[in-house]
């Protein structure tokens, strides 16, 4: 088999599996159904314990932000420096067992956070979940080619996406309800012994779904070893597999082009986290209900573009519904960084949703169709460490950009306002979003034309086409 062709759906669940036939049809197999329902209640751990822990940090550093945003860079770090190698090991390492051994470590880690006190020790601890998470991701998103057939990799991403995001807000409610049983359970002396509160609650409970998704995936049957590996790691086989996946990444112009696309799309796309807030105030007028109001909007757009991917995704080529919601993503971020109306921000950001979300699934869904099962979790590695990446230096460069831009048109306009034909408002949170919104344009043409010279070279007489 050549290393472009995409590896056969080989069903790792007999046909009468447990569940009943409902959700072999909207999952594509009961074997995923089982994976899905791991990744829901360990993504609603993740929100409910991610929330505590930033309490956590705050308590212990007496509200330093600095302190908190220190420990939250450890869930970023392991990222730059071991992902290659942890995609290479997931290639040649039982996915099941690897999946099934992060969860129980991640939940012996988190049970434990409620008794440190130092920012050292949170910094250790936020270290080696992100390890184990590194690990556990591209087991999960290389096994599912193995658990659906092709025609149902697109709406397992979408609800793949729905199980990671979806549950955030019910993560955020459940955070705040344990405040109150935290309370109760203090007027009981044998419980003060275990320093029972809010985040040690929720951190208890955060390691309680990382125990139930283990115990979910211990059921699944999934193919062994891809390659045969031995336990031992040896360096030099892991050295040689590495090089064997970029090479790979070299010549696939499909995957690369994902990778490309989905990275620049988020340093042009990322600045809407950190400048959100202020272009509601400054460009919009309103304030933090505003800013509430535009994220529901985008969330509710990525939702329905998420969706409509899963019904449509038989009739439609995955690539080319790629590349037009990476041009559909920086157009829209263009057209609501473009208007001064709430109300059409809110809609215009439902629309720059649709396209987001379905460019996110699409481009998970290209890299399952078209990478074999054996270099499967290496190319997802590398896709985790480029979004991390660029994701980090959106949020670390789109303020400072921010101020700069402001600054230059101060400058250059009276008012930061520019005469043409109508008046518009240019303050540097606009010009960045616009900035963004073309770089993302740029990496959908870039995408585009890497795509069409893969399908030419495909074609060639040369190459049987």
């Amino acid at each position: 088999m050549s290393t472009n062709d995409p590896a056969p759906f080989v069903p790792s669940q007999p046909a009468s599996g447990n569940f009943p036939p409902s959700p072999r049809r909207v999952f594509g197999s009961s074997a995923y159904f089982r994976l899905w329902m791991a990744q829901v209640v360990s993504s609603l751990g993740d929100w409910i314990g991610l929330v505590a822990v930033v309490a956590l940090a705050a308590r212990v550093s007496k509200g330093n932000a600095s302190a908190v945003g220190l420990v939250m860079s450890a869930r970023m770090l392991p990222g730059f420096f071991l992902a290659p190698v942890g995609g290479v090991l997931v290639d040649r390492w039982d996915r099941r067992r690897t999946m099934v051994i992060c969860d129980i470590g991640r939940a012996a880690i988190v049970a434990t956070l409620p008794f440190v006190d130092t920012l050292l020790g949170l910094f250790l601890a936020s270290f080696l979940l992100e390890i184990l998470t590194l690990l556990w991701s591209p087991a999960k998103d290389a096994s599912v080619p193995n658990l659906v057939p092709p025609d149902k990799l697109a709406a397992a991403n979408s609800l793949s996406m729905a199980a990671a995001y979806g549950t955030f807000p019910v993560g955020s409610a459940v955070f705040a309800s344990l405040a109150g049983l935290a309370s109760w359970l203090g007027h009981f002396d044998a419980l003060h012994r275990l320093q029972v509160n809010q985040e040690s609650l929720a951190l208890w409970a955060d390691s309680a779904t990382f125990l139930g998704s283990a115990a979910l995936i211990f059921r699944l049957t999934l193919p062994g070893r891809p390659r045969g590996a031995a336990g031992r790691i040896d360096w030099g086989e892991t050295g040689r597999e590495l090089v064997e996946g970029l090479r790979f990444l070299r010549r696939s112009e499909a995957v690369r082009s994902v990778m490309l696309g989905m990275g620049v799309g988020l340093i042009g796309c990322g600045s809407v986290v950190p400048l959100g807030p202020i272009y509601v105030k400054q460009v919009l007028g309103s304030g933090s209900a505003g800013f509430g109001l535009l994220m529901t909007g985008l969330g509710t757009g990525a939702a329905i573009g998420v969706l409509a991917l899963s019904v449509a995704a038989r009739r439609l080529p995955t690539e080319p519904v790629f590349v037009a919601a990476l041009f559909g993503s920086g157009i829209g971020l263009i057209l609501v960084s473009s208007v001064g109306s709430l109300t059409l921000a809110v809609v215009l950001a439902g629309v720059f949703g649709v396209f987001a979300g379905t460019c996110y699934v699409s481009g998970f869904t290209v890299i399952q169709s078209r990478v074999e099962d054996s270099l499967r979790g290496r190319m997802f590695a590398t896709l985790y460490t480029i979004i991390r990446f660029c994701l980090l230096l959106s949020l670390a460069v789109s303020p400072g950009l921010a101020g700069l831009l402001d600054s230059i048109s101060g400058r250059l306009f009276s008012n930061r306002m520019v005469h043409v034909g109508i008046t518009i408002y240019v303050p540097g949170v606009r010009l960045v979003f616009w900035l963004g919104g073309f770089l993302t344009v740029a990496a959908g043409i870039l995408a585009s034309r890497d795509m069409m010279r893969g399908r030419g070279r495909a074609t060639h007489p040369s190459n049987g086409g």
